[in-house]
């Protein structure tokens, strides 16, 4: 068959199928794409003739169609994604912190940057990286650190074999991420005599490896010998769709479970089980019990430094973890039993060795005591004060607001700032798939795109987008996008005027919040009047229907409108930056000056040397 470059990759990529568990679907729902002269000639051209087979959906910026795609793919629990083409140059680069984020979070993205001339006759052409140690270099080149499998296309007869290693590596969920198939833009339009096997109807089965005996007895042994186990669940457990298998196995074992950010929704928040939060972000709950325990059972969490309070939290001096994993290098962390293999079949096989084993009734009755103690904290922290009338609301009350208006499907999407550790502390998850913040990257920008992605995945659920001030004036483009799909979100844009959780990172650094808050320049610095600033007329500008919340009953009144709507609605929602939430008691190791002028910031590390003794290494 002979086609070109580029209507040989849109027909390969349109008849690749994911399975798992007997059910199979598309693995691309189509393609994100901004066009320019390095790809409207070869993808692009292709995938007009061929839209039908792959949709095309058109992006505002580079970076958004990559979160885009990740917020997809996590929605499917990594067996679908989009693809992601864009031209070569400031295009291609755009990509890049997409690149980072899907591949930090292990989550399937395949990008289809242009790239200069193979043939170089025309070489400098526009946008090319002249580098003098190599011709062979171009911008494109940035993208091998932050891919999974990076590849260029220089010849046609390169392109089956780059294709079949990017799937391989897409539905691979021990190594999946992002996939870079730098395309030059004169290879996209050559033709060639393809065989027609490559076009093929392939079906690629997402495996659930099982572990190994040996290692699942050691892993039993080690968890009926201790008193206080703890499990922390991470987003493998959701991937993997194992949330029954844990709930179940928690029930029979009576052992409490945390959440990390990924994997937050795991178990019901009221579960008799779940002791919420855990870490840097936690609870009182979470990490009280983290630490005294003397076995920690890891279940699809990488052990971020958020996780593990900087190794400042599991301080029982004999402590053991015992860690469930698809990937090896994760298992294998903290020195604990390796047990790589899938979550759900893991937690089947561990349930059944430990055959009706059950912690004691005294630690079940610690973990319900605690879990008790932290929703009371967080009832009083979301409940709107008396008389609240016209004084501007708490991030708090916002969450609280927004939950109690959001049903059980509902999803929250976040990304950065100080939303996701209010969020992580204080949203109330009843679904698996209904907590949605990425906190592998902690992207600014990620928000609407990211939540673009996830309502294309499942539209039959509400979505809301939770986004700072800060995080939407980094991207807010695909608003513009959202609009234009008919795609319907519910963005709710808290505006307090500033960096609000770095502003609180500085303080405690002894900063003095230097460099965090919005104000017009004085003769004494970045310390004036709060600028003139409306991001709900911008939103405006943007197609979104836009409504303004002074207070809890115009926000409650605001969100009901926003959910009826068929229509993008963002409700604009002034906070408190300074208003406190419920504190989990863990450290989060940011190093802070050794000398400073400053009494503030000596003080903060005389305390950052208290704390810094309580790491440990955990070989």
């Amino acid at each position: 068959m002979r086609l070109t470059v580029g209507q040989a990759v849109v027909r390969f990529l349109a008849a690749q199928d994911s399975e798992r568990d007997g059910h199979q679907r598309r693995f691309f729902a189509g393609c994100l794409g901004i066009f320019g002269h390095g790809n409207v000639a070869g993808i692009g051209q292709a995938l007009l003739e061929h839209t039908d087979d792959l949709p095309y959906f058109m992006a505002r910026n580079e970076q958004a169609m990559v979160h885009t795609a990740a917020g997809y793919a996590r929605m499917c629990d990594r067996t679908a994604t989009f693809a992601c083409t864009t031209s070569i140059g400031p295009g291609a680069t755009n990509m890049v912190t997409g690149a980072a984020l899907a591949t930090i979070n292990r989550l399937p993205v395949l990008l289809l940057p242009g790239d200069v001339f193979a043939t170089r006759v025309a070489n400098p052409v526009l946008q090319e990286l002249e580098d003098t140690r190599s011709y062979d270099v171009s911008v494109n080149d940035c993208f091998k650190p932050v891919s999974k499998y990076w590849d260029r296309i220089n010849r046609p007869e390169q392109l089956p074999s780059a294709l079949l290693a990017a799937m391989r590596v897409l539905t691979d969920p021990a190594e999946t991420g992002a996939v870079t198939l730098a395309l030059p833009q004169d290879v996209q339009a050559e033709a060639y005599d393809w065989p027609d096997e490559l076009f093929a109807h392939r079906v690629w089965r997402i495996p659930r490896p099982v572990p190994e005996p040996d290692v699942l007895q050691e892993a039993a042994l080690a968890i009926r010998a201790a008193e206080r186990p703890l499990i922390v669940a991470g987003g493998g457990v959701i991937y993997s769709q194992a949330t029954s298998e844990l709930r179940a196995f928690a029930e029979r074992t009576g052992i409490p479970v945390a959440e990390t950010q990924a994997g937050k929704g795991s178990l019901p928040w009221d579960h008799e089980c779940s002791v919420g939060a855990i870490g840097a972000t936690g609870t009182t709950a979470a990490n009280t019990l983290a630490r005294t325990a003397d076995v920690v059972i890891g279940i699809g969490t990488r052990y971020s430094d958020f996780t593990t309070a900087s190794r400042s939290l599991f301080a029982h001096p004999d402590v053991r973890f015992v860690n469930i994993n698809v990937a090896r290098p994760d298992a294998v962390k903290l020195g604990g039993v390796a047990v790589v293999a899938d979550a759900r079949e893991a937690l089947r096989a561990l349930d059944a060795a430990l055959d009706g084993h059950s912690v004691s009734g005294a630690h079940r009755a610690q973990a319900r005591a605690l879990a008790a103690e932290w929703n009371a904290l967080v009832d009083a922290a979301r409940t709107v004060r008396a008389g609240q009338g016209g004084a501007t609301l708490t991030q708090a009350e916002v969450i609280g607001v927004v939950n109690r208006e959001s049903g059980p499907r509902d999803v929250v999407v976040c990304a950065a700032g100080s939303l996701p550790g209010d969020l992580h502390k204080l949203w109330r998850a009843s679904d698996p798939k209904g907590y949605h913040v990425e906190y592998g990257y902690s992207c600014m920008g990620y928000e609407i795109a990211g939540g673009l992605g996830v309502k294309l995945a499942a539209p039959d659920r509400e979505v809301f987008v939770l986004v700072g001030d800060g995080s939407y004036l980094m991207m807010a483009q695909e608003l513009v996008t959202a609009v234009a799909e008919g795609v319907k979100l519910v963005v709710v844009l808290v505006q307090n005027h500033g960096f609000a959780s770095i502003g609180n990172l500085s303080e405690s650094v002894g900063a003095r919040r230097f460099g965090t808050r919005y104000r017009a320049r004085t003769a004494t610095g970045l310390d004036g009047e709060v600028l003139p600033v409306d991001l709900a007329a911008n939103a405006a500008s943007l197609g979104a229907d836009v409504l303004r919340a002074e207070n809890a009953e115009a926000l409650r009144d605001a969100l009901r409108q926003a959910v009826a709507s068929p229509r993008t609605t963002v409700v604009h929602v002034e906070t408190d930056p300074l208003a406190p939430v419920p504190d989990g008691s863990a450290w989060w190791d940011v190093p802070v000056a050794e000398t400073a002028e400053i009494d503030d910031t000596r003080r903060a590390r005389a305390q950052y040397e208290a704390d810094k003794k309580t790491q440990r290494h955990h070989l």
